[in-house]
């Protein structure tokens, strides 16, 4: 009697634990990168890539823009949860943030990226929350394309 007890109340605590587990879920913040490119190259595009405190050579999510009129806007998602739900949702981390943002300005180029300029900027320093979700540049950023060569006359 006391192992069947036992069978249906395990039963119930997974059926709770998964229901539990699709119910909560962490949110969706964005990082918000905005700048300008000093001589755009032609086919200019920016390159933003989030890092982790805990993630050695391996870069988070990642996103490239085209440069249009010497300026670029980009939002970059990421999963705030930071450790699989427990038992009935209850050990469910949301605290997941990149610590480094990283851009580059590069021209694709289909046999090759060619790389004009890199900017890492902290993502405690160098951003404030815009609002509960996202996270943007205190201030614009300014990307450095190749030196533009005066005419021929």
């Amino acid at each position: 009697m006391l192992y069947g007890a036992l069978k249906a109340l395990a039963g119930i605590l997974s059926i709770c634990s998964i229901s539990a587990g699709a119910f909560s879920q962490c949110s969706v913040d964005v990082v918000v990168v905005k700048g300008r490119v000093e001589n755009a190259p032609r086919k200019g595009i920016v390159r933003v890539q989030l890092v982790y405190p805990k993630q050695k050579q391996e870069m988070g999510e990642s996103g490239d823009v085209t440069v249009e009129g010497g300026s670029f806007r980009i939002q970059i998602p990421f999963l705030t949860q930071s450790r699989a739900p427990g038992l009935l949702g209850i050990r469910e981390k949301c605290d997941r943030k990149p610590k480094t943002v990283v851009v580059t300005l590069l021209e694709a180029d289909p046999e090759r990226d060619h790389e004009y300029d890199r900017v890492s900027l902290d993502l405690a320093k160098d951003f404030k929350m815009a609002d509960p979700s996202a996270y943007a540049l205190r201030s614009e950023i300014l990307l450095y394309g190749p030196p533009s060569t005066p005419p021929i006359r």
